[in-house]
């Protein structure tokens, strides 16, 4: 039978989407880029690097509110306790991008609040159809993130070296979740799925590259 979400957890998942969308996020790890300099990038750089971290952001905002979903209908305890620590190392990355973000002179996505509805009823419904697949869900969007960073790691300017750090960071901690989702059993899904998050995730990373 499908886990509901008590009171309780609803209380907190609004808790976790006013904290996510309104309050500044904090890191308990140090920034990837805290002990390295600022490098002396042109206009169009810094605009361009911060396009690239607006989307990073825009991702661990979908992320946290996806997680949250899944685990509000999680069924295994230890699937649920996988999803929670995914989401709360989404919370340093939402803080290390949105720092970065600020540094360059650039503005968090207005359309923040959208992406968090989708995204949370996507693993809402995820965490419906069972814990294999729900675990599923999380290993394939750890897998398309992963792509998104190294090509992101491939467009910043070779002097951004503080948001290459960032990146680099978030992409082995996205390896992370994925394997450890794997070894809880996560399933395969079917391809007609990938595909489909393949593409709204397209039309996610470009909108929030410009608004």
């Amino acid at each position: 039978m499908p886990r509901l979400p008590s009171l309780d957890d609803l209380i907190a998942g609004f808790d976790v989407a006013l904290r996510t969308l309104a309050a500044k996020p904090v890191s308990e790890r140090a920034h990837p880029d805290a002990r390295i300099p600022d490098a002396d990038l042109t206009e169009a750089q810094k605009q361009h690097a911060a396009g690239l971290m607006r989307v990073n952001h825009c991702g661990e905002v979908c992320a946290q509110a996806l997680y949250q979903g899944q685990a509000l209908t999680a069924r295994d305890p230890a699937a649920r306790t996988a999803l929670q620590q995914a989401a709360k190392e989404e919370v340093e990355h939402l803080a290390w991008t949105e720092r970065r973000i600020h540094d360059l002179g650039g503005r968090k996505s207005v359309l923040n609040p959208l992406w968090y509805a989708g995204s949370l009823a996507l693993g809402v419904g995820a965490g419906l159809i069972g814990d294999k697949w729900n675990l599923g869900f999380l290993v394939e969007t750890e897998h398309q993130v992963g792509a998104h960073l190294q090509s992101h790691l491939q467009q910043l300017p070779a002097e951004d070296a503080r948001s290459r750090a960032i990146v680099e960071q978030m992409y082995r901690d996205e390896v992370s979740h994925a394997a450890k989702a794997e070894a809880l059993g996560a399933a395969p899904l079917p391809q007609p799925v990938p595909v489909l998050m393949a593409a709204a995730s397209k039309v996610m990373t470009t909108l929030s590259y410009r608004i």
